[in-house]
């Protein structure tokens, strides 16, 4: 964060979107935003799917531009950038969404069962120990 913060101007916000890890909660994170006011850290829900549309959005830009491109300077990589959302704007394929709000659902479900049969084993196996 320390590079974001010298390399954004000083009177903007600055707004991160992270998972919901625990980094953010490390004491060297916590107090460097205590004295960072203008961080703000908004986390992602657990199970968004939504979400992945955006990581596949950042996948695709930079397959297919950014990594094997060559950028001498930040304004050339930004050109590059805004040349190809310009081109892929032209050009948009809409989401057509399939799951059901009751597939989803089901995934949920059976996705907290399977965390709750690896706590329940975790905690049979420190109990052993």
């Amino acid at each position: 964060m320390r590079t974001i913060d010298r390399n954004v101007p000083k009177g903007l916000q600055v707004h991160l979107i992270l998972d919901n890890y625990q980094t953010h909660k490390h004491p060297e994170t916590v107090k460097w935003l205590s004295k960072h006011k203008r961080f703000q850290l908004h986390f992602t829900p657990t199970s968004s799917s939504w979400l992945n549309l955006v990581e596949r959005f950042f996948r695709e830009l930079t397959d297919k531009n950014i990594r094997r491109g060559s950028f001498p300077s930040v304004p050339d990589l930004i050109g590059s950038i805004e040349d190809y959302l310009r081109v892929t704007n032209n050009d948009p394929k809409p989401l057509v969404w399939t799951a059901t709000a009751e597939s989803i659902h089901e995934k949920v479900r059976r996705g907290r069962v399977a965390l709750e049969t690896v706590r329940n084993q975790s905690a049979k196996t420190e109990t052993h120990h």
